[in-house]
């Protein structure tokens, strides 16, 4: 096992701009974690400077304390799963998860130990003697993995293994790798994705990185957490609008009146005044803000369902009125979807039998110990309220 350390990497080509910017980061022994944002941050261009297939340009990066920025990606002690599988076609399943055991010299009856071990473990043991042609998406992801597995590397890393297979297959794959996860756990794991599902049922920390501009105001990294964290507590509407499907929605508004337990805006377009269980202490009357509140934590003023952490007794919850444009039925839940004033829309999860119709003129109520407030610079302002509250 291996912890990984990053102490101000950046990553250039040339004499362009840095592409990755001021990373400092910890990965601990044993911890899954997941390099998540949008396209062109940079996720695969870190996870292949931690592997040695990209040089680091400028900083420290650490494997198990030993830092390895010259040494080649051979004698890092990591094993890497690609997105594209790079499989032998030639070969055998067998003989693709025993090539890197064969090229280190490894004696045939440990390579044939630690092969058939590996094929138990997933479900591989009856498609030893076939070649790639013959095996599904998903079957040729778990002979990559088993490649990977039979190394017994301190660090394993995956560029985006599962963006090549269908939506059944993704989702039983990942519940495999989580597995093997906790089977394998003295192995630390870093893991690219671009799909929040992936990052939050399979990360111990997620790495949240900025693209563009914000990369290069802020650095790389826009935020670090635990899953739940990055969810409940976003350190700025970046994060709030990248993690959560749908986003959360956001509605300009101003300060109204700040107390001990929390702020009131006044929103732009409609004058409805929001409730926020906020610390408004750095805030001013009348001052620009972004009032946020994500769909699954509006409720139907008139319906019994709770929504999660329901404001303080003290605090009065605000409610947003609105027609109904659409009504998106998914079976277990829905998504409506409300008309805002400028045009924007905004989008409540309501449940899956829900009669809401379109043109209908309904009230959602907002608690306000899980609404969120910006600052013009995009930060948020710190929560009241701890994340137990309503985790």
């Amino acid at each position: 096992m291996a912890s990984i350390s990053l102490r101000g990497v950046q990553k250039s080509y040339g004499d362009g701009a840095p592409v990755i910017r001021n990373v400092d980061l910890e990965i601990g022994e044993n911890e899954f974690c997941v390099f998540l944002g949008p396209s062109g941050c940079g996720k695969s261009t870190l996870l292949r400077m931690i592997a040695g297939l990209e040089d680091v340009s400028d900083g420290d990066l650490s494997i198990g304390g030993r830092i390895v920025n010259d040494v080649p990606s051979a004698q890092r002690g990591v094993a890497m799963v690609f997105q594209s599988y790079a499989l032998f076609p030639h070969m055998t399943v067998f003989e693709n998860m025993a090539f890197g055991l064969k090229l280190a010299k490894t004696p045939k009856d440990e390579i044939d130990r630690k092969v058939r071990e590996a094929a138990r473990v997933l479900q591989l043991e009856a498609l030893l003697e076939r070649r790639p042609k013959a095996l599904s998406g998903g079957q040729r992801q778990r002979v990559a993995i088993g490649r990977a597995i039979v190394r017994e590397p301190g660090v394993f890393l995956f560029d985006e293994p599962l963006s090549n297979l269908d939506a059944t297959l993704r989702g039983q794959t990942r519940v495999e790798i989580a597995r093997l996860h906790k089977q394998f756990a003295k192995a630390s794991v870093v893991y690219v994705t671009h799909d929040q599902i992936e990052a939050m049922t399979l990360a111990d920390k997620i790495v949240l990185l900025h693209a563009g501009k914000d990369t290069e105001r802020y650095g790389s990294i826009a935020q670090t957490g635990a899953p739940l964290e990055l969810y409940h507590r976003p350190h700025s509407r970046f994060v709030a609008g990248f993690i959560g499907s749908p986003r959360m929605n956001f509605l300009p508004g101003k300060v109204e009146a700040i107390d001990p337990h929390g702020v009131s805006v006044k929103l732009d377009h409609s004058g409805e005044i929001m409730r926020v269980g906020v610390d408004g202490a750095a805030l001013a009357a009348g001052q620009a803000v972004t009032f946020g509140v994500r769909p699954e934590h509006l409720e139907l003023a008139d319906g019994s369902a709770v929504a999660a952490g329901s404001a303080p007794a003290n605090v009065q919850d605000a409610l947003l009125t609105r027609t109904v444009s659409l009504v998106e039925q998914l079976g277990e839940h829905s998504y409506v979807h409300l008309d805002e004033a400028d045009g924007a829309v905004l989008i409540a999860k309501a449940p899956g039998d829900t009669r809401l119709k379109q043109g209908e003129r309904v009230s959602f109520r907002a608690p306000a110990a899980v609404c969120h407030l910006f600052t013009e610079d995009g930060f948020a302002v710190a929560s009241l309220e701890s994340v137990e509250h309503y985790a």
